[in-house]
This record gives structure tokens, sequence and C-alpha cells, in this order.
């Protein structure tokens, strides 16, 4: 249960407008009933409500925040779009933050905006801080994990594997007859996503008696250019490999620019596969070899298990959201 003023009140055993100037910071009472009313808050993991302070209500029932690794990622804007229409629908506002994917920052926005009583969250991914686990279980509130599958959410899961994605991608361009695989990805030790797919490609590869030769993992965020001198760099230390997997359609699309800049002929020299279904990826001279991502159903099918939750009806603590491999082109 949320802790109120009246909570705090009761157990510190002074007044409810006591405890209000305390929280608020002002003056009227003794430094030893400060301390007291302090500590009392703290241990019933009371957090202070915005709304009600500016509004004079004490409860806020349609906001849902909802944080995303990049605000400049353009699949996550599909899945906002998906989740604003949605919530728009059912009588819901969006607050929208980033994690720069990153849980100590994920954490920071979530204590901010849980003093704004929202009625739920929408989270991406499933690796959270400790404190952020805290914080979502002691707030009491729903919660859906979207984009990376667990089978064990906090509350509610709507999304699919991106280790089964790269297994998937791996084992289809091993029937292509390829051999001599590396890969091309980015937001190293950052994007943990995008490493479950990495990951799922070299088990895939190992697994078929054709490991992964090398990769080149950069530090910047995925995008054209990053794909480009990605693959230029890999190509520069291993000229043999025959496909490049890269981390997004983005970079797969700046490492065809780079080949077609050599004069590097793809798929004949070279097999070339991304990752998202990147609208651009379908019209492109040869059509990229990629796995395509419900975006914007996926968006849906989170805000619409959310507003269930909060109306009392039953349905799936885990949705799995089907991916769709295209085998394209280039691969």
């Amino acid at each position: 249960m949320k802790a109120n003023l009246e909570d705090i009140a009761r157990a510190s055993g002074v007044s409810k407008m006591t405890v209000s100037r305390v929280l608020r910071g002002g003056s009227g009472f003794s430094q030893e009933t400060r301390d007291r009313v302090l500590g009392v808050a703290e241990r019933l993991g009371y957090v202070p409500n915005r709304l009600a302070a500016a509004f004079g209500a004490d409860q806020a029932g349609t906001l849902v925040g909802m944080c995303v690794p990049r605000l400049t990622s353009g699949l996550f804007g599909h899945v906002l779009d998906g989740v604003d229409r949605a919530l728009g629908r059912l009588g819901y506002q969006l607050m929208i933050g980033a994690n720069n994917h990153s849980p100590e920052e994920e954490e920071g926005w979530i204590r901010q905006v849980i003093t704004w009583r929202p009625a739920g969250l929408i989270l991406s991914g499933r690796h959270h801080s400790p404190g952020t686990v805290d914080l979502l279980r002691n707030a009491a509130l729903p919660v859906v994990e979207i984009w990376d599958l667990t089978t064990s959410p906090i509350d509610m899961s709507v999304g699919f594997s991106h280790f089964d994605c790269g297994v998937e991608m791996g084992q289809f361009l091993l029937r292509r007859g390829r051999r001599r695989a590396g890969y091309v990805g980015a937001l190293a030790r950052a994007d943990v996503m995008g490493a479950a797919r990495r990951e799922g490609f070299e088990s895939a590869l190992a697994r078929a008696g054709h490991p992964l030769i090398d990769s080149e993992i950069l530090q910047d965020a995925p995008g054209f250019y990053a794909g480009y001198y990605g693959l230029e760099t890999l190509l520069s230390r291993r000229a043999d490999l025959d496909v490049v997997y890269f981390h997004n359609d983005e970079m797969a699309i700046g490492g065809l620019a780079y080949a077609q800049a050599r004069g590097i002929r793809v798929p004949d020299d070279l097999g070339i596969a991304g990752w998202g279904g990147m609208e651009a990826a379908s019209i492109l001279p040869r059509r990229l070899t990629t796995t395509i991502v419900p975006t914007t159903m996926i968006g849906k099918a989170a805000a619409e298990a959310l507003v269930a939750r909060l109306k009392g009806e039953k349905g799936q603590d885990v949705t799995v959201v089907a991916t769709r491999l295209v085998p394209g082109e280039t691969g």
C-alpha cells in the first residue's frame, strides 16, 4: 500500500498538518519532530504526490509513464505511437522518458515519475537495477516490461526474445551456405538486447561447427555511418568473411553503402543481414535480409494490458509477439 500523510502522522504521533509542513520544508516544529517525521516517512516508503499538491487531488489516475532506451530510435518511435494511440483511445495520457540504455538512469527517471502518482508504467527491457525493482514493488502500480520478453516479469511482459532472433538469423545464413560470418554492433557494454541478438547468432554458428570469425562492436549509437565504418574496420582485419550480421537495419544499410563504394558485390562477395524491419530496408535495390519486429503492435498490446489490469480484468502476464525473418536478397 502507498503511505500517505495520515499514515505518517499516525505513526509519528503528530498532526497531519505538521507532517505536511515538515515534508514541505516549513517551520514551527522542533528538530526532534522533524527527524521523527522524516524517519517515519522513509521507513514507510513515502513519495510526495506532486499532483495532489498542485491540484488538491488525492489521486491522479490517467497518467502512464513510459521509459525507452533512446528517443532518437526509429523503432521505438513506432512503439511509442502504438502506446500513445491505444492509451488515448482508452482515456489515458502518456509521459515519456529515456534511459540511454542505463539501469541507473532508468531508476532515477522512475524515482521522479512515481512522485506524480502515475496509473502505471511501461518499461523497455527486463534488466533493471535492484533499486528500480524495489521501487516498483513498493509503488504498488501496474508495470509492463516490453521489447525484451521475460517469462518472470515484475508484473507483465509484452515482447519477444532477442536471443532467438539472433539464432534464427544464424541458422538461416548457414542454410544459405555462409560459413565465415562476422558481426558489426554498437553501444558496446550498454545495449543488452543487441548483445543478446549477437549471442544468439554466435550460438547458432557455433552449434553448426562454424563459429563467428570476428566482430566489431562500436561505442557509438547505431546509425548509417556507424555501419559504414564498422564494416570498413572489420574487413580491414578479416577480408575473408562471407557474411556480416549487423546490430540493426540502419547499420546494415550503412554496410551496404560501404560495400558499394569499395566494389564489393552483395550478396556474391559478401552477404549482409540486419535486424528490425526498418521501412527503408524494403525499398533498396536489393531487399535487405532482416527480421521484422511488429513495433506498433507491441505498443498497442502493452497499453491494453496495462489498462486491463487497472480495470481489474483478468489477462495474460506474459504476451509473446512474433517477429518475422525476411529472406531478402542481400544475405
